[in-house]
């Protein structure tokens, strides 16, 4: 095994060092660019439009967008504190966004919806290191995800180059009031298509209600599949929806 000298520099001395060379392919897949964050202000400490909103769109934290359609009353997206002494405050994270949902009086509709959406460029994904076109390479997507009632919940990632597909996930049944760390390790598939330009190639949507109009008994969840508009998750539980002020939180995207 072959060897490299370095320099440890403290104050004003230095030592050298003699560190054995790293084989790369056992780290990261040998991805040259290593383990990274693609996602800017997942922790959400920035909120420069504000820290309260009912806007469809870009609202409260930056770089996430609270959509929504057909609502009786709109949702409020805005950035709050993270309690003391729960596992994410530990962690070091301090703002999170939360959704509060209206009062929904007419019931979950076919075309209702609410979600939260985070898009990253086509360049960002190109470049990261993750061979997406391989089934053998993988990227993680995690989060924590708090809901004032128990319930799972669905959201998809979508490639918006080329042909578009999507990979459906669930977050698994939440405990109410509960943090919950979502992981997902996420094979490349040869189909996937992300320019190296600076457009929105990446979407991600974490729903707290789609309607049947967009969702499906038949999906595959944890899966590539050619992007359907109609059948893009499971169907979803209304509990959520269709109760009234409660709250769905996340940081640590």
């Amino acid at each position: 095994m072959s060897q490299t000298k370095a320099q440890l520099v403290s104050g004003t001395t230095a030592q050298d060092l003699t560190v054995d060379n790293i084989n790369t392919t056992s780290i990261n897949s040998g991805q040259a660019s290593g383990r990274k964050n693609l996602i800017i202000n997942g922790a959400m400490q920035v909120a420069q439009r504000g820290t309260s909103s009912t806007t469809s769109g870009y609202g409260s934290v930056d770089r996430f967008r609270v959509l929504y359609q057909g609502t009786d009353e709109a949702p409020t997206q805005s950035q709050v504190d993270v309690a003391s002494g729960t596992t994410p405050y530990t962690l070091g994270f301090r703002k999170a966004l939360r959704v509060t949902n209206g009062n929904q009086t007419s019931g979950a509709g076919s075309s209702d919806n609410i979600k939260i959406n985070n898009i990253i460029e086509g360049q960002d994904i190109n470049g990261s290191g993750w061979n997406y076109l391989s089934s053998s390479s993988f990227i993680t997507l995690s989060f924590w995800v708090k809901s004032s009632v128990a319930q799972n919940f669905y959201g998809f990632i979508r490639n918006t180059d080329g042909t578009m597909y999507q990979y459906p996930f669930e977050t698994g049944s939440l405990t109410a009031d509960t943090w919950t760390k979502v992981t997902k390790t996420i094979s490349g598939n040869s189909n996937l298509q992300f320019d190296n330009d600076n457009g929105g190639a990446w979407e991600l949507y974490i729903e707290q209600f789609a309607g049947t109009a967009e969702t499906a008994s038949g999906v595959t969840l944890n899966a590539w599949a050619t992007y359907s508009g109609t059948a893009k998750m499971l169907d979803f539980t209304s509990t959520w929806y269709t109760t009234n002020d409660v709250t769905f939180e996340i940081i640590g995207v």
